[in-house]
Parts: structure tokens; C-alpha cells; sequence
């Protein structure tokens, strides 16, 4: 009786049975723009670096300027803010400047009014983009399809483009009759009508599976209970991230405060300090200052949650 010879593996080569059994996954390939074998070059390692040197310089250039030249500004004499050329690093260095402005012009009131109306409007927002994106993801209403088309198509318009429309709506609400000028609501309700906020959340909460949302009906749980128990839980990362967006284009935006609050006693920072600089005898330096102040809030929150803002854009709603 001749056996038949077992081929053996090579000493320290697991068999291939073992090796399907240990469950270890491979490791994937990393793709880059540029391969490893042309960074191990010379001439690749050096093109490499000159590139990335060039893309650093052009975002210091245009991103941080702007900035270091406003902050530096704040703290020169009048007289050296005027001079020209200009100088890049300040000769003088007054950084009282701050608090004059602070006290000159007014900006703890005007700056309460921002708060107000940046977490008001990031209430109302919230509430409005919601709703309205779990009845187009998971009531699924007739003509959803359109009604979601219709507020995308929104986002192709200039924002100048609506303007005078949006205008003439709060200072003469349709049906109501209502004037919404120099009211909080002239700023909330326009901000309410977000399609971005909207399609982001839909698309978050399409990813939720229908059979979790199914299991909890089953046991009794109405839509507003499923909405709060289950899909706001699970969307925590997406809801910071619209949050975010929403306080921040609330705090920088001007042109439309501009045109609905005329009354300076309920004008946000940046139409008053733009007043300010126009009708009194504000030193330049002062309001460099003031932009300074206006700025720091939102420059605090970016870099407190920009992290967040990347996780919650790409996260999906369960795994697995």
C-alpha cells in the first residue's frame, strides 16, 4: 500500500487552512498621489517638498494675513496705522487699544445682541431643519421627491438674488400682515429656511435602518417618541455640526442685518461696528480692535470643534 507524499509547508509558513482560519485581515494597499518608489527618488522627494512648501505659502499668505495684519493693527499708534508704507511688525505697542474699544464703542451690548440671535436663530433652525428632514426621510410624504428637489434648487440662486424678495416678506409678512423689521424673527425666520441643513440631516437619517425605527413602533412608540428616543440620539454628531454651521452664519453675516435692523439698538456687532466707523470719531486702531473682538468667538469655536465638523460630516447613521 503506497501512501501518497503530503506536500510541507515551509518552516515558519503557517498552512493555508490556518491562515483562513485566523481571520487576520490584509492589509490594504495605501494610495497616494505620488507613488513610494518616486518619493524615494531624489528628484520626487524634492519636487514633493518644493510643492507642499508652495501650498503652505499661498494658504499663510492668503488665510493668515488678513488676520495677523488686523490683530497687529489694533496695536500701532494712529500714526503708524496712517504712515506709508506700512509697517509689518509694529514699532509702538498699545494694547489698551482692546479696551478702549471695548468701552468707546458700546460692544458688550451689541455683542449680547449677536448672542442672542445667533443661539435663537440655531434653536429655530434646528427645530425647522429636523422636522422637516425626518418627514422626508422616514414619513416619506407624497411629492417628498419634489418638495426636496424644490429646496435644492434654492441652493443654485445667488444669495443677492433674494435679497429684495426676502425683504419685502419680513417687512410685510403674506397673509399675516405683520412687519418684522428690527425684530429678532426678521433674523430667525429667513435663517429657518436652510435646504443645506436640511439635505444634510436627510441624508444622515437615510441611513438609519427602518427596521430599528420599525421595532420601536412595535412596541408602541408614536413618530415624535421615535424622532426623540431613537433618531435624534443616533444623529448627535450631525446635529453639532449643523449646529455649528448655524451660530457661525448667524454671527458673520452683515448685508442682511444690515438691511433689516436699523435700529442701532438692536443691531448685531458687525453692522455696528461698520456704523460706528461711518458716524462717529472712532480711531482706526480702535476698530481694528473691535474686529478683533468680533472675531475671536467664532475663530474659538473652529478650533474648538473642527474635528467634530469633519467626524459628523462623514459619519453615518449605524454600522454593520
Amino acid at each position: 500500500m503506497t501512501l501518497a507524499a503530503t506536500p510541507v509547508p515551509p518552516t515558519g509558513t503557517p498552512p493555508p487552512e490556518s491562515r483562513r482560519r485566523s481571520g487576520r485581515p490584509r492589509a490594504a494597499a495605501t494610495r497616494t498621489l505620488i507613488a513610494d518608489r518616486q518619493l524615494a527618488r531624489g528628484r520626487g522627494r524634492v519636487l514633493y517638498v518644493a510643492v507642499l512648501a508652495l501650498v503652505l505659502t499661498l494658504f499663510v499668505l492668503v488665510f493668515l494675513v488678513p488676520v495677523y495684519w488686523m490683530v497687529t493693527s489694533a496695536v500701532k499708534a494712529p500714526a503708524e496705522f496712517a504712515r506709508t508704507p506700512p509697517t509689518i511688525v509694529p514699532e509702538s505697542f498699545h494694547p489698551g487699544t482692546y479696551a478702549l474699544a471695548w468701552e468707546h464703542m458700546q460692544i458688550p451690548r451689541y455683542f449680547l445682541n449677536t448672542v442672542y440671535y445667533a443661539l435663537g436663530g440655531w434653536l429655530i433652525q434646528l427645530a425647522v431643519a429636523v422636522t422637516a428632514a425626518y418627514a422626508l426621510s422616514k414619513l416619506r410624504p407624497r411629492f417628498g421627491g419634489v418638495v426636496l428637489a424644490a429646496m435644492l434648487a434654492s441652493l443654485m440662486l445667488p444669495a443677492a438674488a433674494l435679497l429684495v424678495p426676502a425683504y419685502l416678506t419680513v417687512s410685510d409678512v403674506p397673509i399675516f400682515g405683520v412687519n418684522l423689521l428690527n425684530t429678532p424673527w426678521a433674523l430667525w425666520l429667513p435663517a429657518a429656511a436652510n435646504a443645506f441643513n436640511i439635505y444634510v440631516l436627510k441624508r444622515f437619517f437615510d441611513q438609519i435602518p427602518d427596521d430599528l425605527l420599525d421595532a420601536a413602533s412595535l412596541d408602541g412608540a408614536g413618530r415624535l417618541r421615535v424622532l426623540a428616543s431613537i433618531v435624534l440620539p443616533l444623529s448627535r454628531p450631525v446635529l453639532g455640526v449643523v449646529s455649528i454651521f448655524s451660530i457661525i452664519a448667524i454671527w458673520k453675516d452683515f448685508l442682511w442685518p444690515l438691511l433689516v435692523l436699523q435700529d442701532p439698538q438692536t443691531q448685531t456687532l458687525s453692522v455696528a461696528l461698520s456704523r460706528l466707523a461711518n458716524t462717529s470719531q472712532i480711531p482706526p486702531t480702535e476698530l481694528m480692535a473691535g474686529l478683533v473682538i468680533a472675531s475671536v468667538p467664532m475663530l474659538v469655536v473652529f478650533l474648538v470643534f473642527h474635528r467634530s465638523i469633519v467626524s459628523g460630516l462623514s459619519a453615518g447613521g449605524l454600522k454593520g
